[in-house]
């Protein structure tokens, strides 16, 4: 990285971005290594267990318009300071006042949802200080807080065990203060007035059918990617016996490497072409989660299969992102709210609809291939439009 980008910004507020979508991340995902131990104390079945891990994913997707409309009126950093609080007195309320029943856990993960639209906000906030020329490393730097499910998985259980699962919502806001206090003193606006996007904006985006394939084809590796996230710790525990920890650590492990791969994903579509390596993710996806539909033989096959098929969902986040401006130049802005909910929407349908499988057949099998079966239709979709895309995106062909 050359000395130009660290010149040409405002590199306080772009790890200020960074620490709070980064610890927003891991409180959003937080219901899900919880999940066992939650669904013990309070006698929840499969699919209430599924649901309750689903609902942040979904409050999160559904909350990132207002919120980056709230940013664009009232300043990013405000929004920021604001999201965060909310989220913190969220946490601290659950402790003090507990969690009993599944209306109050599916309340909880509605609270949750301001985490998960820290990305409306965090994005923004450090891109909108830097030149075109430096925005795409601002954004994969502030956006690499994607990385705060990992400490969720890591840490949650562990700590659940050893002193409940209650007092982990304490825990968590420890960390959350601490970046509260460095965000509200060093993270700044960039100057000048930012571009408000009304609902008209969005409204017009929709009658674009290309936004449509966009959200599908996201809803597919980011749905993909924050439905699994939430959903391999029952997974392991009810497939192999996995104790909390053991199926924490397990789930931590591919969601590093889905968290990981999401910027080398987009330097290989810049390499390669945004819609060869989608075709690729899909195809590649679509055999392993076909194949884990079958069952592995073994947990350790089982892991390497959803640990591959996450490495390919975080690459295929990356080529999505690559392609958008090429297609919505003049839109970037709307068009990453409107992409950014069908994925959260996609993370909502596929976590909550393997619960529902799973309490209905007493197999994950059907659901993991119904998951195959879209991401197959994601590759023929691709196949489909990328010709007239081709054609259409003068001078961008050599990175479609």
């Amino acid at each position: 990285m050359d000395r130009s980008f660290w010149r040409s910004g405002h590199t306080p507020t772009l790890f200020s971005a960074f620490f709070y979508f980064d610890l927003s991340f891991m409180v959003w995902y937080l219901l899900g290594p919880l999940q066992i131990q939650i669904a013990k104390a309070l006698e929840l079945s499969t699919q209430q267990r599924a649901m309750m891990v689903a609902v942040p994913i979904l409050a999160g997707a559904l909350l990132r318009l207002p919120m980056g409309m709230l940013a664009d009126r009232i300043g990013a950093k405000r929004t920021g300071l604001l999201g965060q609080t909310v989220v913190i007195a969220t946490l601290l309320a659950a402790w003090q006042l507990g969690i009993h029943s599944l209306h109050q856990a599916l309340v909880l993960g509605v609270c949750l949802g301001v985490a998960g639209s820290s990305f409306a906000v965090a994005l923004p906030l450090a891109s909108r200080w830097y030149p075109p020329q430096h925005q795409g490393t601002a954004m994969g730097i502030a956006g690499a807080g994607n990385s705060g499910t990992v400490l969720a998985a890591l840490f949650a259980p562990a700590l659940a065990i050893a002193y409940g699962w209650t007092n982990v919502f304490a825990f968590a806001c420890l960390p959350l203060v601490c970046v509260f206090v460095f965000y509200a003193a060093c993270a700044k606006d960039a100057p000048g007035a930012a571009q408000h996007k009304r609902i008209g904006d969005y409204a017009r985006m929709l009658r674009n059918p290309d936004a449509w394939w966009f959200m599908f084809f996201y809803a597919l590796t980011f749905g993909g990617f924050s439905g699994f996230a939430s959903s391999l710790p029952g997974y392991f525990h009810d497939q192999f016996g996995f104790d909390p920890k053991m199926a924490g650590w397990a789930t931590a492990a591919c969601v590093f490497a889905g968290s990981a791969m999401r910027p080398v994903g987009g330097v290989l579509a810049d390499r390669i072409g945004g819609t060869r390596s989608l075709l690729g993710v899909y195809g590649a996806v679509a055999v392993l989660i076909g194949i884990a539909g079958y069952g592995a033989a073994t947990p350790g096959a089982s892991l390497a299969l959803f640990l591959v098929a996450m490495l390919c969902l975080g690459a295929g986040n990356g080529a999505v992102f690559q392609l958008v401006p090429q297609c919505f130049g003049k839109d970037i802005g709307v068009m990453t709210g409107l992409i950014g909910m069908a994925g959260g929407v996609g993370g909502f349908a596929l976590a909550s609809s393997l619960g529902a499988v799973k309490q209905a057949t007493g197999s994950y099998a059907e659901g993991l291939w119904l998951f195959a079966g879209l991401a197959l239709a994601g590759w023929i979709g691709l196949s489909y439009v990328k010709r007239r895309w081709r054609e259409a995106w003068t001078g961008a062909v050599a990175r479609v």
